[in-house]
């Protein structure tokens, strides 16, 4: 039966995500069972990808990269691929009505890594848009369930929770993005002499973004809500910790969040939640 392979395709998308990203694997999990797995499926297709321009470094990883967008493309069409992760993606993409402009900006700043080492002001914009904010805009689809009212209305703050996460992802990986990958995403920033006034700019940045997300996460549908701010919570707290690091120590270290840590951000929200004060 066909229903077996969906399942195994499934699996095989909520394994990425599990072996990939503990932290989203620990929010996706508080998200109503419905959803779990379309935003497995979503995370999975956005690593492979991702997997492809970061790590992949003995491939050629543009031709890898086109291959991976073509059959993503033909999975939606089809209804079917022997990708298990395109083909759990493309189930989600069509449930959901998640439209294909989304999965092309994505594409277009995975392109954008495989040659783009320095950014400018709207190349930044572009590729945070393309990499993250459309990602929540995926998700975002499927929290609405077809409600297009409340899609538009959560829009702007999907968008900025995915633009946060972004950036204090570039800020947590500036020794792997700059030292390894010769990337440098902030623009006019010079790592070689990151100041406290660059820093500080960039956060304040960021903090706009989680200012606005928390805006939209709290007018979310209850069957997503807590999973979202949970991982909300979780970002926040790398993000206050990034904070307290001396521009010195960000090219030395990765900053983490430790697991008895992330099981205080549970436990509190789980209690705020019960209260009803998110």
């Amino acid at each position: 039966m066909i229903t077996l392979f969906h399942e195994l395709c499934e699996q095989c998308s909520k394994t990425t995500t599990q072996k990939y990203s503990t932290s989203f694997c620990s929010a996706i999990r508080l998200l109503h069972p419905e959803f779990r797995t379309p935003i497995f499926n979503i995370y999975g297709f956005v690593r492979f990808a991702d997997e492809i321009v970061d790590t992949f470094h003995d491939y050629n990883k543009a031709e890898l990269l086109f291959e991976f967008k073509k059959e993503a493309y033909k999975a939606i069409e089809r209804g079917i691929s022997l990708n298990p992760i395109l083909h759990s993606f493309q189930k989600t993409v069509k449930s959901y009505s998640i439209p294909l402009e989304l999965i092309e900006a994505f594409f277009k700043s995975m392109e954008m890594d495989l040659s783009k080492t320095l950014y400018n002001g709207n190349g930044y914009k572009e590729y945070i848009y393309g990499s993250a904010e459309v990602v929540g805009l995926m998700c975002l689809y499927v929290f609405c369930e077809g409600d297009s009212i409340m899609y538009e209305k959560l829009r702007p703050s999907a968008q900025s929770l995915g633009a946060a996460f972004q950036k204090v992802n570039f800020l947590r990986d500036v020794k792997t993005d700059y030292e390894e990958l010769n990337r440098t995403y902030f623009p006019e920033i010079d790592f070689k002499n990151f100041t406290s006034n660059m820093k500080k700019g960039i956060e304040a940045d960021i903090e706009k973004d989680f200012k606005d997300a928390y805006s939209g996460i709290i007018m979310l549908p209850v069957k997503a809500k807590f999973g979202v701010y949970v991982a909300y919570k979780y970002y926040l707290s790398l993000f206050n910790k990034i904070k307290k690091t001396a521009p010195s120590n960000i090219l030395e270290q990765r900053i983490r969040i430790p697991n008895y840590g992330k099981i205080y951000i549970v436990a509190k929200a789980g209690i705020m939640s019960q209260l009803n004060i998110l």
